[in-house]
């Protein structure tokens, strides 16, 4: 077990890890973020499993499972590989992230910090994601160090003597996150002469309880149905079309503010079907909607 300090004591403050003693995986890549979690779930008494999923994407893929093993191996931790296949074309980074999380346990934690929420917050914002797209990710057990910034998973790993692994393609500007990450966030910071990552992150639990409370004001509303859309108020109707949606596609973000509208133009007879996110396309018929697959 890594030995405790003041500043993981902190940082074990800032955390939800369950109770020492609660057996849990950790999604582990081999960078200063998930290797940090993994220490820090060590370090707060859980039996922990590091898991490694090779996506096979770079010849020196193959070599950072064994980094993360001999790192698991130190601390004490259960340490397992996956490997997936994930095809060279479009959205390679949704793709991989799909791929991973279908290995990974539906309860496997992850190493998302503050950095991540706001970095996610300005993708969604320009995807036009909505509110909802705005309240980041969740909040929850599976995001245990959601409260910790990135220089400090470093420091984590630096105390520890644990070197994370280097991804150059973390550093790739063809991956539009990298891009927010390396060019806006710094433009940001400079323009608003502030961390704007934390500001933003300080946004996300606000973004999600008031997103919470409309969902509910909708959650009595058929997103199918076209009459009680067209009868209901603008704003319900547009989170029961989204929440309609997402249930019946599964996908992974909220659904553009571009599409709702497509969506809303079906709804009020001024087309007949759309073509909206994901490729998925939305028609009406005796008022109601139906979802066609992209591959239909």
């Amino acid at each position: 077990m890594v030995v405790a300090d003041s500043f993981l004591a902190d940082l074990l403050r800032r955390a939800t890890f369950p109770a020492a003693g609660t057996a849990v995986s950790c999604a582990v890549s081999g960078g200063a973020d998930s290797m940090a979690l993994m220490i820090l779930a060590v370090e707060a008494g859980c039996s922990v499993t590091a898991i490694h999923v090779d996506h096979g994407l770079r010849p020196e893929s193959d070599t950072e499972a064994k980094v993360v093993a001999a790192a698991a191996r130190t601390l004490g931790a259960a340490f397992r590989a996956e490997t997936v296949f994930v095809a060279a074309g479009p959205n390679l980074e949704a793709r991989a992230r799909e791929a991973r999380y279908g290995v990974l346990p539906a309860d496997a934690l992850l190493g998302h910090t503050v950095d991540d929420q706001a970095e996610t917050m300005l993708l969604n914002l320009v995807r036009g994601a909505g509110p909802r797209g705005m309240a980041g990710m969740a909040s929850d057990a599976r995001r245990p160090i959601l409260a910790l910034r990135r220089a400090e998973t470093i420091e984590v790993c630096r105390r520890s003597n644990v070197t994370p692994v280097d991804d150059p393609s973390n550093r790739d500007p063809a991956f539009r996150r990298n891009r927010v990450r390396h060019e806006l966030l710094p433009l940001l910071n400079d323009i608003g002469e502030r961390d704007v990552a934390a500001v933003l992150a300080r946004q996300a639990p606000l973004f999600a309880e008031q997103s919470a409370f409309l969902l509910r004001l909708a959650g009595d509303i058929d997103g199918s149905d076209c009459t009680q859309l067209r009868e209901t108020d603008p704003v319900l109707a547009r989170l029961a079309l989204r929440q309609w949606f997402t249930s019946e596609t599964n996908e992974p973000h909220p659904i553009d503010e571009a599409s709702v509208q497509r969506m809303l133009d079906v709804v009020h007879k001024r087309r007949k079907a759309t073509e909206v996110v994901g490729g998925w396309r939305v028609s009406r018929s005796s008022g109601k909607l139906s979802l066609h697959s992209p591959e239909a």
